[in-house]
C-alpha cells in the first residue's frame, strides 16, 4: 500500500520538478540558460519509478513488509527519491521550488523521508552571486545595492523559490530585509509554464485520471502576479489592515522608495520558523498559544475578509516573543493571495459549522452552494480526515486506520476527487493549500489545539458578521452585528455540547441495558462506545 501510493505521488511530481539533468552547483550563473532536452525529464522520472520497482521486486523480494530489513531498505529508497526531487527543484528554481514547497504540506500522505528532505526548499533554495544582485539594482535603481543602502549584506540570509533575501540598513539606520528577485525569472517564466503544461499533458496521456493541466491553466495568472513585488507590497499592506485587530500579528512595513517590480524592502523582523518547536520553547513561548493564534489568523482570512494568504508554509510565518511575553506571529511573503467572494465565504462558513455538528442535510446544501454534488467526499477533502457521522470529535492526529482510509481514498477514488476540485470555485484551490498547510503546521507543533473546533467558531463568527453587513437599518448597526455574532457563537457551542451530551447519555443507557442483561454484548456496541 505504502509503495503504491508513494510511487503514484512521486512519479507525477518527479516529472514536474525534474526537467534538467541531476543538480550540481553551477560554476557561474548565466542569465539565459538554454533548456536541456525534454528527454532528461522523462529519464529522471523513470529513474525514480525504476528505483522503486527494483527495490520492491528485487531487493525486497520475499521479505516481510513488517520486518526491520524491509523498512530500512524502503526508507533508503524513499530518501534517494526525495534527494532527486530536491536537487531537481533547486537547480531549476522558480516554479519548481514552489511545487516542492507544496509537497511539504502532505505530511500525512508522504513518507517522513520526503518531508524532512523537502523542508530545505522553504528557505534554502539555490543562492545567486553578488554580480547578479548589482546587475538587477543597476537596471531598476541606476545604482548598486551598497550605494543605495547605508549597509547591504550581499550574502543572502534566505533563498526562496522566486527570490533571495538580504539584510540591509537604510540611511536613517532602520534595519530592513531586501527581497531580490532572481534576475532571469521573468525571462524564464513563460517557458517554465509551457514546459509544465507539456509535462502535465504527457502525464495526463499516460494516466488519464491524473489530469492536472486544467489546474495550471486556471492558476497561471495568479502565479504570474507573484513576479510583481510592488503587488506583493500592496498585498502586505492590505493584509495588515485586515488583521490589525489581532495585536499578535505583525506584517513588516514596506519602504516604497526602495521597491520596484523586482525588489521589495520591508522592516527586518527576527523570529524562528513556526514549526521549530525547540526554538519556540527556548523563547519561553507556549506551543498551544502559538498554534491557536496561527489558526485564528488564517481562519479570519478564510471565513471573513476573503483576502487569503495562499503560501503560508513555515518559512513564511515566524514566531517571536511579543511585548506581553506571549507568542507574536510575523507574516511574510505576500506575493500569492487569493480572493474568495462573499457568497462563497458564506457557504464555506456554514459548511464548516455543519461538518462540526454532523448536520448531513446542511453539509449537502452548503456543498451544493459551492457547486459540488459529491458532498461527503468534498467534506472529507476539506477536513483532510475521515468523517464519522456518529462521532462529533475530530482528532487532529489521524489514527493508523484513518491514515490508511485517506490513502485508500486518494488511490481508489482519484477520479471523484478530481471532479470535486473541478466543480469548486477556482479560488478554493489555493484556499485548500492554506488549510492543508496550517493543518501540517499544527501537527508539527504536536497538535496542541483542536483546529477543527477553533475554525468552526471562526466560521460561525464570520458568517454572522457577513450576514449582519448584508442587512439594512438597525440590523446593520455595529451593536446589532456584535450581538448577532455572540448569539450565533453561543448557539453553536450549545448545539455542540447538546449533541455530545445526548451521545454520551445514549452510550450510558446502552451500557446500562447491556449490564442488566436487556441487551447482549456485541461488536457493534463496542464500536458505538468507541465512537
Amino acid at each position: 500500500m505504502e509503495l503504491r501510493r508513494t510511487v503514484q505521488l512521486c512519479r507525477f511530481h518527479s516529472l514536474l520538478l525534474q526537467r534538467r539533468c541531476p543538480w550540481q552547483p553551477p560554476a557561474r550563473h548565466c542569465r539565459h540558460r538554454a533548456s536541456p532536452p525534454m528527454q532528461w525529464s522523462l529519464y529522471l522520472g523513470m529513474c525514480i519509478s525504476v528505483d522503486y520497482w527494483r527495490t520492491a521486486h528485487v531487493a525486497l523480494r520475499g521479505v516481510d513488509e513488517n520486518s526491520p530489513e524491509y523498512k530500512k531498505v524502503m526508507s533508503a529508497c524513499h530518501q534517494r527519491a526525495a534527494d532527486r526531487l530536491v536537487q531537481g527543484a533547486i537547480y531549476n528554481g522558480g516554479l519548481y521550488v514552489k511545487l516542492g514547497q507544496g509537497l511539504c504540506a502532505f505530511n500525512h500522505l508522504l513518507p517522513p523521508e520526503y518531508i524532512s528532505t523537502l523542508r530545505v526548499l522553504e528557505d534554502q533554495a539555490l543562492k545567486r552571486g553578488y554580480g547578479e544582485v548589482d546587475e538587477l539594482f543597476l537596471e531598476d535603481f541606476k545604482a548598486t545595492a551598497d550605494a543605495l543602502f547605508r549597509e547591504f549584506n550581499y550574502q543572502p540570509m534566505a533563498a526562496a523559490s522566486l527570490a533571495q533575501v538580504h539584510k540591509a540598513r537604510l540611511q536613517d539606520g532602520t534595519l530592513v530585509a531586501v527581497k531580490v528577485q532572481y534576475i532571469d525569472l521573468r525571462d524564464r517564466f513563460d517557458g517554465d509554464i509551457r514546459t509544465l503544461e507539456l509535462l502535465l499533458r504527457i502525464v495526463e496521456f499516460m494516466h488519464p485520471s491524473f489530469g492536472f493541466s486544467w489546474v495550471l491553466k486556471d492558476l497561471k495568472e495568479t502565479l504570474a502576479q507573484e513576479l510583481d513585488f510592488e503587488n506583493e507590497g500592496r498585498n502586505a499592506e492590505r493584509c495588515a489592515r485586515d488583521l490589525h485587530h489581532f495585536p499578535y500579528v505583525v506584517v513588516p512595513k514596506v519602504h516604497w522608495d526602495k521597491c520596484s517590480k523586482r525588489v521589495l524592502t520591508a522592516d527586518y523582523c527576527e523570529g524562528c520558523k513556526i514549526n521549530n518547536v525547540e526554538s519556540i520553547r527556548e523563547q519561553g513561548l507556549d506551543l498551544k498559544d502559538t498554534a491557536d493564534k496561527l489558526i485564528q489568523m488564517f481562519a479570519e482570512q478564510i471565513f471573513y475578509t476573503g483576502f487569503i494568504h495562499a503560501d503560508p508554509h513555515p518559512g513564511n510565518v515566524l514566531v517571536r516573543r511579543g511585548p506581553d511575553g506571549k507568542a507574536q506571529l510575523v507574516l511574510l511573503d505576500h506575493g500569492l493571495y487569493e480572493f474568495l467572494s462573499e457568497r462563497d465565504r458564506s457557504a464555506l462558513c456554514k459548511l464548516w459549522r455543519a461538518i462540526i455538528l454532523r448536520d448531513d442535510a446542511a453539509m449537502r446544501a452548503c456543498s451544493a452552494e459551492l457547486g459540488v454534488k459529491d458532498y461527503f467526499l468534498f467534506c472529507e477533502i476539506l477536513m483532510q480526515r475521515p468523517i464519522h457521522m456518529g462521532q462529533l470529535r475530530l482528532a487532529n492526529i489521524l489514527t493508523w486506520e484513518e491514515t490508511l482510509y485517506m490513502q485508500a481514498m486518494a488511490q481508489h477514488h482519484f477520479d471523484r476527487i478530481m471532479q470535486v476540485l473541478k466543480d469548486l470555485p477556482r479560488p478554493m484551490l489555493l484556499v485548500f493549500r492554506n488549510i492543508n498547510t496550517v493543518r501540517s503546521i499544527n501537527i508539527a507543533l504536536g497538535a496542541p489545539v483542536d483546529r477543527y473546533f477553533v475554525m468552526g467558531k471562526s466560521a460561525v463568527k464570520g458568517w454572522s458578521r457577513i450576514a449582519g453587513h448584508r442587512s439594512s437599518g438597525i440590523r446593520s448597526s455595529s451593536l446589532f452585528c456584535w450581538l448577532r455574532v455572540k448569539w450565533e457563537s453561543l448557539k453553536f457551542e450549545i448545539a455542540l455540547r447538546k449533541e455530545m451530551f445526548s451521545m454520551r447519555l445514549m452510550a450510558s443507557l446502552i451500557r446500562f441495558l447491556a449490564y442488566v442483561g436487556f441487551l447482549s454484548e456485541s461488536e457493534q456496541i463496542y464500536e458505538y462506545f468507541q465512537a
